[in-house]
């Protein structure tokens, strides 16, 4: 019997390109034709002004973003979690404009701070999974 894994993506025909390009180093982007705004996580329809599927398209993202806010997780029940822990999750705003959430690494905890500039990095989480987590910029 296998053990859940709540770390993995649920990648369907939509989302595949998402994945695939994680897992080419890539960070995509979804942007709406009509309003101009970009999103993530990836939708079929604009969140912003509701354009159908068919006005959004998926973008490469810079990879560029900057720290929102964080919290250094010390216990975490859910598999696999509890044997990375402590990690910082953490919301970050994308240069094109989103939020997301995800992981800083390669920082130590007392290092992070508001606005400090961050790099889209890709961390293998299974076999052929790639997700993206951040990093401090070098500068």
């Amino acid at each position: 019997m296998s053990t859940a894994r709540y770390d993995l993506p649920e990648t369907d025909e939509f989302t595949r390109p998402y994945w695939d390009a994680a897992a080419g180093g890539r960070l995509l982007l979804r942007r709406c034709a009509d309003c101009g705004r970009a999103h993530h996580y990836p939708r079929e329809f604009c969140p912003s002004c509701w354009a159908g599927e068919d006005r959004v398209t998926w973008e490469e993202a810079s990879g560029r973003a900057t720290l929102y806010t964080w919290s250094v997780v010390h216990r975490n029940d859910l598999p696999p979690f509890g044997t990375r822990v402590p990690y910082a999750a953490a919301v970050v705003d994308l240069a094109e404009g989103p939020r997301m959430m995800t992981e800083v690494v390669d920082c130590p905890y007392g290092d992070l701070r508001i606005g400090m500039p961050l790099r889209a990095a890709f961390r293998e989480a299974a076999e052929g999974v790639w997700v993206p987590v951040f990093r401090p910029e070098q500068g």
